[in-house]
């Protein structure tokens, strides 16, 4: 029991990466402190269903496809010529296995307490655990607390007019269940999600048709990366039906067996062998009791915090995707970290309009800072340095050819406003453009700097130069390369 009286110092509901680094941060500050996960298995949507499966799942597409070699071998390369379901999830599972058992083994070494058990609030300070044993039998008993954190996350949009199975009609929590791998695939939601599992798909010759009622994927990301996935999209035989909305769904069995017609607004008809069901997710907050603590959620069941993640009661604190966007395992994890941080006022600060975005779409996108448009709303000068895969020799060597990375950049100072990838390791590469937003750098710091060769780093130079070279102008003097041969804007490229 704590000075106060209470069990604990901190106790956190849910352990996706949110709860986990929460969690780990209290205990570190030397407090007592407790996780509770309703599932057997710990990790939350993040490693058992969504951010580890889908990504590892990724990677055994691009391997047993051969689809990062079919630029130099030709498209009918493949490592595997039948590619089942059994083949792709060998490696998720052991993946998944295996993060479990570092995030377990984080906790016990934190001396975190875990309680395999359902939270509900009983008031702001106490949480009933509702705990079934293997015999099937229910207990239940309250812990208190002086902070709690929420942290429970996501759960898939399941609207009552579509008629889910798991088996013709998925969600994104049970897509990764299918028995087979269809042979036409019909995703209804172009978020992040529908678009990663679409073009994952899609790369392993599945017939795909994406639906959405928006007549642009992805608003927030860069109009020419996306313009570029668009075009890889429709390179691999996907159908892009924008601007459209479903109006009714139904199982059908025919000649071709067990398949699916959906019926849109606009009286068209798609039957596909699988659906995908991704409009959006609802904050995983139904079973918490949040009236009793004086809680209350918006219409997609998430909570809204201050900046400091704290909720309308100040000592419980919600982080991670139940709040709303990013929705990142990377930016839940630093929320996780700060409400932690805050609540036992330990000083701690984080760039949170330098968060990196990564969508492990095929390819690969990756952002970081404004994007030209939000430039041009603001009425900021820019200009834009570019530099495309195939310039690159490690481009060449890996056999992506139409990967790009793009610069922004301040008109007038110079200043590195954004960084924009599409292509092989953006998600990796885009922390180098992070790091000089972070420290106010400028265009001419990639002027200057000598980059591994042959790396996708050099992507960076090339676009520096490029930039400099659109403004008809040398380097800043206070930035400006030493006199070389041939080292001035120009140089290259």
């Amino acid at each position: 029991m704590t000075e106060d009286g209470y069990d604990f110092d901190m106790l956190v509901i849910g352990s996706g990466p949110a709860g986990q680094r929460a969690a780990i941060q209290a205990a570190k500050l030397n407090k007592r402190t407790a996780l509770i996960e309703r599932r057997t298995v710990i990790g939350g949507v993040c490693i058992n269903t969504g951010t580890i499966p889908s990504k590892t799942l990724r990677e055994a597409v691009l391997h047993l496809s051969g689809y990062r070699l079919r630029g130099l071998y030709g498209a009918s390369y493949t490592v595997k010529e039948h590619i089942t379901m059994e083949d792709l999830l060998f490696r998720t599972e052991h993946v998944v296995r295996h993060e479990i058992d570092v995030t377990r083994h984080q906790l016990m070494r934190n001396q975190v307490e875990v309680f395999t058990a359902e939270a509900a609030f009983v008031n702001p300070h106490t949480i009933r655990l509702t705990e079934v044993d293997h015999r099937g039998a229910h207990s239940t008993r309250d812990v208190t607390a002086e902070h709690v954190v929420i942290a429970t996350g996501t759960e898939a949009a399941r609207d009552a007019r579509i008629p889910f199975d798991g088996h013709r009609v998925c969600s994104s929590d049970d897509i990764l269940q299918l028995d087979r791998l269809p042979r036409s695939l019909t995703v209804v939601g172009a978020g992040v999600i529908g678009i990663e599992y679409a073009s994952l798909f899609a790369a392993l010759g599945v017939r795909v048709t994406i639906i959405d009622k928006r007549h642009r994927l992805l608003p927030f990301v860069d109009s020419e990366i996306i313009d570029m996935l668009v075009y890889h999209l429709r390179e691999d035989r996907v159908t892009l039906r924008l601007g459209e909305e479903v109006s009714g769904m139904e199982p059908i069995t025919d000649t071709y067996g067990d398949r699916v017609r959906i019926h849109l607004a606009s009286g068209k008809q798609v039957v596909t062998d699988a659906a995908l069901y991704s409009v959006g997710r609802t904050g995983a907050t139904g079973v918490l009791n949040l009236g009793a603590a004086g809680l209350e959620i918006d219409d997609r069941g998430r909570l809204p915090v201050n900046p400091d993640y704290q909720t309308g009661v100040p000592h419980v604190y919600a982080v991670g995707d139940v709040i709303g966007f990013p929705s990142l395992a990377s930016t839940s994890m630093e929320q996780g970290r700060l409400a932690a941080c805050h609540a036992f006022g330990v000083p701690a600060s984080s760039a949170a309009s330098l968060f990196p975005y990564g969508i492990y779409s095929i390819p690969e996108i990756s952002m970081v800072g404004k994007t030209e448009d939000e430039l041009t709303e603001a009425g900021v000068p820019y200009e834009v340095g570019k530099a495309h895969y195939r310039e690159i020799a490690r481009g060449q060597i890996l056999g992506d050819s139409s990967g790009l990375l793009k610069l922004l950049f301040h008109l007038d100072t110079h200043a590195l406003l954004g960084v924009h990838i599409i292509g092989e390791g953006a998600s990796e590469l885009v922390h180098i453009g992070q790091a000089v937003l972070t420290f106010g750098g400028a265009i001419e710091y990639f002027v200057n700097t000598v980059f591994n060769y042959p790396t996708l780093a050099e992507c960076y130079k090339t676009a520096a130069f490029d930039g400099i070279n659109r403004l008809g102008v040398a380097p800043h003097e206070g930035l400006a390369l030493d006199a070389q041969p041939g080292a001035m804007a120009g140089a290259a490229n």
